[in-house]
């Protein structure tokens, strides 16, 4: 079994991740690339700085054209928006890996109170869901505020869905795979029935759940570069693994996955130690593995969003990198440790701390509250200065007139570089 060291799993991660080594082009073939990749990205409305989604590819290839993006979305179908570990941007060309949830969704024996709760809302709001489908039908591209709610029963819920009738079911058809976003204005998405949304060139096959499994465990361990089946069971298609193991061992007789060791020296001791197992790595990722392996390595210096890929698993990220990050937004102010939205700071192959931003966008000022680093990050000009050169461009791509830092709270050893 082959043996990785822990720099060479994250760089294998990051370089999967296409956060090292050339970049791809910042226009629209080097979005959908970086979207293969990924497999997909995580939908956010939090916009402090910019969308989730939207730093996310920045992080990867730079400043480039929103319009690329929304030509990719709205024009050309090529991606489309769905749930994948979350709601997500996936790809239309993996339409038969997500067809298989639309297929099933809210179907069978309801087992447990939350499901025959909800069969019962929507037995009970029949009429409700014909009446919007009609409407979409007839006027669509539509938003949710164009639908009277003529429910037949109320949602009911501890939480902000509660008594929102309409938008409950427009997920549930959303879900179905029945309507699709269309296009956006604002944030407020705009609903269509998926016949008119979907390219002819979709891919229509339906996938034995099987099929789904083998085919996007493989997309999830690829994005993740090496993984354990709990990473890859909680990446992509999160949560929708039934039979991982039997898969991967399926694919491991095969020859599409490898299983690896990764073997660590401790802090204290020469005693190599082996990280709990078993970890796996794609057949097609063992080149660059034997490229990372003989040094070759091109490092970058960036920012990533809170819900960036390479983090959204934060057990694995506090695994892989020795970084603990959490999201603070729902903290009170006044008990936050780092900021309401922060992004951490990748610095070739390791994360070293974090900033506080926000863009003010009435000023055209992108406002630094904090850099944040981490313990054992490198004090030196050169990882001052590449942190400094990532905050101008993050400046630069969302239009930021001037850097403001506001509090001047910054590493000391990076003062000079910072604000300069």
């Amino acid at each position: 079994m082959r043996t990785l060291s822990p720099t060479t799993a994250r760089r294998l991660a990051i370089t999967r991740q296409r956060l090292a080594g050339a970049r791809p082009p910042a226009n629209a073939a080097g979005m959908l690339e970086v979207v293969r990749d990924l497999s997909c990205l995580q939908l956010d409305p939090i916009s402090a700085v910019a969308r989730s989604h939207q730093i996310v590819l920045w992080s990867r290839l730079g400043k480039y054209d929103l319009a690329d993006l929304d030509r990719l979305l709205w024009q050309d179908h090529s991606l489309f928006e769905y749930w994948a570990h979350v709601a997500s941007i996936v790809l239309t060309e993996d339409y038969p890996i997500h067809n298989l949830l639309m297929r099933t969704y809210a179907t069978g024996v309801p087992r447990s109170p939350g499901d025959r709760k909800f069969h019962a809302w929507l037995g009970a709001n029949r009429d409700l869901r014909r009446r919007i489908l009609a409407e979409i039908r007839r006027n669509g591209p539509l938003p949710s505020r164009y639908f009277e709610d003529k429910s037949g029963a109320d949602w009911h819920s501890t939480g902000w869905t509660s008594g929102r009738n309409v938008s409950q079911m427009l997920d549930y058809l959303w879900t179905k795979g029945q309507i699709m976003v269309a296009g956006r204005s604002g944030i407020q998405k705009l609903w269509d029935v998926t016949e008119r949304c979907l390219p002819d060139q979709t891919p229509r096959d339906k996938l034995s759940e099987r099929e789904v499994v083998y085919r996007a465990a493989q997309k999830s361990l690829r994005a993740l570069g090496v993984a354990r089946p709990r990473h890859i069971a909680q990446h992509y298609i999160r949560g929708r693994y039934p039979d991982l193991n039997s898969v991967l061992d399926d694919l491991e007789a095969v020859g599409r996955v490898e299983r690896v060791e990764i073997r660590d020296h401790g802090p204290r001791s020469e005693a190599e130690r082996g990280w709990p197992g078993p970890w796996y790595l794609h057949a097609d990722d063992v080149p660059l593995l034997d490229r990372l392996e003989i040094g070759d390595w091109e490092p970058r210096t960036t920012l990533l969003s809170p819900f960036d890929n390479l983090i959204c698993d934060r057990l694995r990220a506090e695994q892989l990198f020795d970084f603990k990050f959490r999201m603070e937004i729902y903290v009170p102010q006044a008990k936050r440790q780092y900021g309401y939205y922060v992004l951490p700071i990748l610095h070739g192959d390791r994360l070293i701390g974090r900033i506080d931003p926000k863009m003010d966008r009435e000023n055209g000022w992108l406002i630094i509250n904090a850099v944040y680093a981490e313990p054992d990050a490198p004090m030196t000009r050169t990882a001052a200065r590449s942190v400094a050169g990532a905050i101008e461009d993050l400046g630069a791509f969302l239009g930021a007139k001037d850097i403001v830092f506001s509090k001047r709270r910054v590493p000391a050893a990076w003062k000079r570089d910072l604000l300069a």
